[in-house]
Formats: structure tokens, C-alpha cells, sequence
């Protein structure tokens, strides 16, 4: 950080090459300018004919704006730094130079900065700010004066048009509007060879930054998101890039304006996509890891218990469906196989010559084996009222047979395993209670919103895995728990984001 800490200062940068592929220098000095400077805008690129040294190739110039907390000496070591590891080296004054970069104007800044690699090969090594040649110098007037043309030069106090206008556009050229590829024909656009609409067509293991709440109390997750849309049968393919702009640009306005949970985030990126893509329907999945601080259940040790946090939302003209889940782990033990110990046992103690009612005792006082299964629930609600994301987890960890932790002591350990053999579940146990208990907890929530709850149980005995869910609207799911009616196969996920 610069002496001037986050304070954000106005910088003009003057960008040149004339040896190897120009275009490409100039692209990978922006690149590498952003890791300290943010790169605002970039003015067209012109060809033009090197000054002094005529003897060498044309140059290739434009003008970068940006902004910068660094302070202009700061400024100056760094972007000298970059023509170093580009390839440019010390050499004879206006020699050819695969990058060339200026620091043209800072603020309004009249300033004097030494360097001993300062300049374009000045013998003095010197460095001024304002560039003491820009007001001379067509190839640096021109791309700025697409800029800011009234941008007033600090010491000449002359305007950039003015100053161009004086100097005239003698031996520079414009090649192109700015660094971007001009596409022959938008092949997006064009009719497929196979006419058939497809319902998703995105991007997916997006990863990113996140921001959810407010102020001081805002939380930052690492995010893994899909963003999709639909296509029609006309159109040959989606612009990819959009998905990211889309991306972009919704993250950024969540950073300035605070999103407070990511089921609203997922609707703000589904609605740019549908407007970015010309889309009927567009559709966002967000996948993050969060912790909640929990304590071992016998020693009290406290753990940072990881989960992940999940929000959907699906956008279509006039309409729009968000959800909010999570996924936990816990365990599970097997009914069945206890069932079956508890009947061995009691042969067995029959045999050792133990009464019925003995037996009962006996079988009652003590634990019984079955083989266990670390499970993994997901809980999704589709609503637009607010739904914490720790009532669901609470609600899928009590669902299961026991929870588990990642840090326990031998008093805790038994104190899980014991829980699990004194309930044992199967799969179907387990996402029927996490419905029970979601139509119990929401109460309020509408019969038109919409729960799922599936888990997966990751088998100790089998090659294979068991996975059991259940899903529908909440009036659906009312009906059958608290009345105990029927209602068919019930409204599926996919069915109720439409």
C-alpha cells in the first residue's frame, strides 16, 4: 500500500510497440498493468512512425486511463518493472523496444521523478509528470483526445483537443477501435444445421468471490456457480462471454449495493442473463462453503463445522423462482442389520439359557451393533420469504441417525455412536423426518412454495450407494404429514421453477 492509502488517483498511460507482434505486447502490458492499476477505459490503436530514430519499425500506440492508490514513484517503478519482464532493456536513446510505457498525466500532478530506467532511452535517466514530450507528440494526443478531450494539460493549461489540433495527425494512422477481435459475422446469430431448442446451454464451475449481508457483519464465500439459458431452435449457439460480463457486473453491484442472502443473488444474475442473452429463461445454480461454529457433544471442544451453502434462482419474462438450501453430513445406522443382530442375540441368550422376559431386559439395557453410513443431506426450500440457512442444517443434522464432527475426543466419540445405534435410519427415514420438520419449522411459508430434501448414504457394506428423496410443494407436503392424505407423485423440482 502507498503512502497515499486507498486513496484512488487518475492516471493516463501511454502505450507503445514496434517489435514483435505489437498488438499482442500492447495486450500483455494492459494485462499485467491491472494487477496494480484498474484499467478504466482504452482508446483506439494507431500506427505510427517512430520519432527520432527513423531507421525502425512503425509503431503500434494507444492511451490506457485507470486509476491507482500508488504514489508516483510508486507508479513509475512498477511500470517500469513491466517493460523489464516483457523484454525491454537499456539501450540507445528512441531505440526499437518491444513495450514502451509513459506515464503521461497523474492527477493534476506538475511533479519531477528520477530513475535510472526512467524515460523512452533519455541519457538523464528523468522522468517528468506531465511526459514533458506528450504536447509535441501526435501518437500520445490523438488516443488520449478520444479520452478526454478537454482534459487540460497541468502546466500548458491547454485542453488534449486543442494541443492535437495544434500539432496535427501528420504520420499516425488508426487501425482499430481498441484491442477487441472484429468478428466477420456474428456466427452466434446463424441458423444451426440441426433445428431443435435446447434448455440449458451455459457455464459452469464458475468460480468466484461472493458477498452476502450487510456491513460489518457481510460475509465472503468462495463460490461455485452455473449460469445457463435457453436457446431456440433458430439460433445457432449463446454468447458465452455475456455470461461472464453478466457475472461480473451483478458481483460488482452486490459489493456497492450489499445483497443479503444468495438465493437474491442467484436472482440478479439470472435476470442479467436473461437480458444479456435475449433469452426466454435463464437459470443460476450457486454452490458455497460455509462454517458454523459447533461443540462436541461430551467435552465441549469447539469446532468450525464446514457446510454448503446453495442458492437457485430461475428467470423468466414476467417471472422468477428462487431457492435456498444447504448440504450436511451426518450418519446414519442401518435398521435392518440391527434387526437382524437383535434377533441373533436373543437366540443366543436363549441358548444360554435366559427366560423371554430376561432377555427383553437385557437387549434393552444395552446398545445393538449395525453397520453405519456417513450420509449427506440436501435441503432446498423454494420460497421468497428469508430462510436462514442454520434453521436447514439444524433441521438435516437432527433428521439423521447422529451428527457428526470433525474434531471429537474418545467421551464424544461414544457419545455419536451410541446416539446412532439408539436410532437407527434408513435413507427414506431420513428425507421423510427432514420433511416432517421442514413443514413443521415453516409454518408461514406459503402451500405454493416448494421443498426437497435428499440424502445419500455412502455405504460400509456395499459396493454401492443408497440415495432416497422426496420433494413437492408445501401444500402438497401439508396435506400428506398433517392430514394424512394422498396426492399422487407430487410437483417435482423441475416442474415448479418451470
Amino acid at each position: 500500500m502507498s503512502e497515499h492509502g486507498t486513496t484512488n488517483h487518475r492516471i493516463y498511460l501511454g502505450l507503445g510497440s514496434n517489435l514483435g507482434d505489437r498488438l499482442a505486447n500492447i495486450t500483455e502490458a494492459l494485462q499485467a498493468l491491472r494487477s496494480k492499476v484498474r484499467v478504466i477505459r482504452v482508446a483506439g490503436l494507431y500506427d505510427t512512425a517512430p520519432v527520432g530514430n527513423t531507421e525502425q519499425p512503425r509503431f503500434l500506440n494507444t492511451v490506457a486511463e485507470g486509476e491507482t492508490d500508488l504514489a508516483p514513484q510508486e507508479l513509475l517503478a512498477f511500470v517500469k518493472g513491466v517493460e523489464h519482464r516483457m523484454g525491454r532493456r537499456p539501450s540507445f536513446r528512441n531505440a526499437p523496444r518491444p513495450i514502451d510505457i509513459d506515464v503521461l498525466l497523474y492527477d493534476d500532478l506538475s511533479v519531477e521523478l528520477s530513475d535510472d530506467a526512467a524515460g523512452d532511452g533519455e541519457a538523464d535517466g528523468a522522468l517528468s509528470i506531465p511526459h514533458p514530450r506528450m504536447h509535441e507528440r501526435a501518437f500520445v494526443l490523438a488516443p488520449l483526445a478520444e479520452l478526454a478531450p478537454d482534459l487540460r494539460h497541468p502546466v500548458l493549461g491547454e485542453s488534449v483537443q486543442t494541443l492535437l489540433n495544434a500539432v496535427g495527425r501528420e504520420g499516425i494512422r488508426p487501425v482499430r477501435q481498441g484491442l477487441a477481435m472484429r468478428l466477420a459475422r456474428d456466427v452466434q446469430s446463424e441458423a444451426p444445421e440441426v433445428a431443435v431448442r435446447l434448455g440449458r446451454v451455459g457455464v459452469e464451475k464458475v468460480r468466484k468471490t461472493i458477498r452476502l449481508g450487510k456491513g460489518a457483519g457481510a460475509l465472503f464465500l468462495q463460490a461455485e456457480l452455473t449460469l445457463s439459458a435457453d436457446i431456440g431452435a433458430e439460433q445457432k449457439g449463446l454468447h458465452m462471454s455475456r455470461f461472464s460480463h453478466s457475472l461480473d457486473d451483478v458481483l460488482e453491484e452486490a459489493v456497492r449495493e450489499e445483497t443479503p442472502d444468495v438465493e437474491s443473488l442467484a436472482a440478479r444474475i439470472a435476470d442479467r442473463v436473461v437480458a444479456s442473452q435475449g433469452a426466454d429463461r435463464g437459470e443460476v445454480h450457486i454452490r458455497a462453503p460455509f462454517s458454523i461454529r459447533r461443540y462436541a457433544p461430551i467435552s465441549g471442544l469447539p469446532t468450525e463445522e464446514t457446510y454448503t451453502l446453495l442458492g437457485s434462482a430461475v428467470c423468466k419474462h414476467g417471472g422468477l423462482r428462487r431457492m435456498v438450501g444447504i448440504e450436511a453430513e451426518g450418519m446414519t445406522a442401518c435398521p435392518c442389520a440391527q434387526d437382524m443382530i437383535l434377533q441373533h442375540s436373543r437366540e443366543q441368550l436363549a441358548e444360554a439359557g435366559f427366560g423371554p422376559d430376561e432377555i427383553e431386559r437385557v437387549l434393552a439395557a444395552v446398545p445393538t451393533a449395525a453397520h453405519n453410513q456417513r450420509s449427506r443431506a440436501t435441503l432446498l426450500v423454494g420460497t421468497h420469504a428469508a430462510v436462514r440457512a442454520e434453521d436447514l442444517v439444524e433441521i438435516a443434522e437432527s433428521s439423521m441417525s447422529s451428527e457428526n464432527y470433525g474434531l471429537l475426543k474418545r467421551s464424544d466419540e461414544f457419545f455419536v455412536v451410541h446416539k446412532a445405534h439408539r436410532r437407527p435410519r434408513f435413507v427414506e427415514d431420513v428425507a421423510r423426518e427432514m420433511l416432517r420438520s421442514a413443514v413443521n419449522n415453516f409454518t408461514e411459508l406459503p402451500d405454493d412454495d416448494f421443498v426437497l430434501a435428499k440424502v445419500v448414504s455412502f455405504e460400509s457394506i456395499h459396493k454401492h450407494d443408497a440415495v432416497a428423496e422426496g420433494f413437492g410443494t408445501l401444500g402438497e407436503l401439508r396435506a400428506q404429514i398433517l392430514r394424512g392424505e394422498s396426492v399422487g407423485a407430487g410437483t417435482t423440482l423441475d416442474e415448479w421453477l418451470g
